[in-house]
């Protein structure tokens, strides 16, 4: 779906849920040398003192949320800083905070930080001190500069969890249909779409079904969304479905209005200025999805006109 892949690469090691041992985060005490100050939502400031790292895992909560709590299946939107902690020197590799844009955290942890999160409160700040056999092990990870013997350090804020099947929470004032697909769904399911046998329309059309009560979106906000997305193609039923979130259990996360843009322009025209909480059937023409090219590896031709039920649950600055 993304023109440009937006990786996280170093807490991530895959696609999938987030999976791991136990349903409570590790209580052990954080190292003691590693400091971490500041209010949650702002960049934190860390200290890492100029020697070597221990070989334990090391986990503290230095803020203590009173939201709900991160399952082991869940997702979650967050702020981080990642450090590589490399012998008696450190340095800063990533940070959501200085670039202020909150990160959703949909794939398969790294083991150490995995043990950190799960069972923590959404409004939380943990700090995670991550030695390598919890982390990439002693292949390290080259593409981003971490060896086998880099010990990682986290700062992660918690400010958002949503489960595998979160849907649109607001009320529903259509189904489409007519001259536009018509979408039947219950909550927490993927929404099936039936195509008519007209013709599809040669503008965008973003027609709300489900009108949500949060605030509206706005541009470079990161936004939280499940979606369907399926091909205009007459007598196809919803048999014509090429990509969906749903399938993979987790929500899809991006930044709309981006520079360059994070998706094809019909999602940033079509779910501009929508409500958290709405579920939004987009109707996208060639011109606003993939062009001329298409997109062969989806099966989208370039004179295929795009169909997508999205439901927003979440955007955040």
């Amino acid at each position: 779906m993304r023109r440009i892949a937006l990786i996280l690469m170093l807490p991530l090691l895959g696609v999938g849920v987030l999976a791991g041992c136990g349903g409570s985060p590790a209580h052990s005490a954080a190292h003691p040398a590693v400091t971490v100050s500041g209010p949650f939502g702002k960049a934190p400031g860390v200290t890492i003192p100029a020697k070597k790292a221990t070989t334990s895992l090391t986990v503290k909560t230095v803020i203590h949320g009173s939201g709900p709590v991160l399952g082991k299946t869940d997702a979650f939107v967050g702020n981080y800083a990642i450090y590589i902690w490399s012998g008696t020197a450190h340095r800063l590799a990533q940070s959501s905070f200085t670039q202020h844009e909150p990160t959703l955290f949909a794939g398969q942890l790294l083991p150490g930080l995995e043990k950190a999160l799960i069972g923590q409160k959404m409004g939380s700040r943990v700090l995670a001190v991550i030695p390598p056999k919890d982390a990439f092990g002693t292949s390290g990870n080259p593409q981003v500069g971490i060896k086998g013997t880099d010990t990682l350090v986290f700062v992660v804020d918690l400010i958002k969890n949503f489960a595998g099947n979160a849907s649109a929470a607001g009320q529903q004032v259509s189904s489409g249909g007519g001259a536009l697909p018509k979408v039947t769904a219950t909550a927490g399911a993927a929404p099936k779409i039936k195509v008519p046998s007209s013709k599809p329309p040669s503008k965008l059309v973003s027609k709300v079904l489900v009108r949500g009560t949060g605030p509206a979106i706005k541009a470079n906000q990161t936004v939280v969304v499940q979606y369907v997305g399926a091909l205009w193609r007459t007598g196809k039923g919803d048999g014509s479905v090429f990509d969906a979130s749903w399938k993979r259990g987790q929500p899809f996360s991006f930044i709309i209005g981006k520079k360059p843009s994070q998706v094809i322009p019909g999602w940033d025209s079509g779910l501009t200025g929508q409500t958290v909480g709405s579920r939004v059937m987009l109707v996208i023409p060639p011109a606003d999805g993939y062009g001329k090219s298409g997109n062969q590896q989806a099966g989208i031709g370039p004179k295929d006109t795009l169909v997508f039920v999205v439901d927003v649950l979440g955007a955040f600055n």
